[in-house]
């Protein structure tokens, strides 16, 4: 059952606390959206340049995956990493000749694994590392607060295209 209240945890400084809450509801959400799809429902592609909802999952992962190496390094994704994500982050074509024929559960690891690790990084900060200031080569300025709330951004908008595939599956 999901909780619908922001609280801050008692295991976080006070607005990383709520932070959390908010990343972790926002993932409820989505598992609860996808918990009882197939391995075809999630290899399903509406058209020839959409996304399966696979892909996206694995997306959501990556997203948070390369916040985590932003925000805690202080650095991009090295060229293994990017090897190893590079698929899921950028979606389009290779997402969709690569991401299939894998089970739910294995979308869902996945997630769990990419959680486990923000949990931990996030546990060991505090509310003053989420308003540290850096800049993007650009010069346009940005805090560790927004890349996480841009985790969660992105997970939220990649969850209406899912659901948006759930109604084509069911409607077809």
């Amino acid at each position: 059952m999901i909780d619908y209240r922001i609280r801050a945890d008692n295991r976080f400084s006070e607005k990383m606390g709520v932070l959390v809450s908010m990343l972790e509801h926002t993932r409820a959400v989505t598992l609860q959206d996808v918990s009882n799809l197939s391995q075809s429902d999630l290899d399903y592609l509406p058209d020839g340049s959409s996304n399966s909802i696979g892909a996206l999952l694995l997306h959501i992962a990556s997203i948070e995956f390369v916040h985590q190496v932003i925000t805690a390094e202080n650095r991009d994704i090295n060229d293994k990493e990017r090897l190893k994500w590079e698929t899921a982050l950028e979606l389009g074509d290779r997402a969709r000749r690569e991401i299939k024929e894998m089970p739910l559960d294995y979308y869902l690891n996945v997630l769990a694994t990419t959680r486990r690790k923000t949990l931990l990084l996030l546990e060991s900060k505090d509310d003053h590392w989420l308003f540290e200031d850096m800049k993007w080569d650009n010069g346009i300025p940005y805090n560790k607060y927004w890349m996480w709330y841009h985790v969660m951004e992105d997970e939220i908008n990649h969850r209406g295209q899912i659901r948006f595939i759930q109604r084509l599956i069911q409607n077809k």
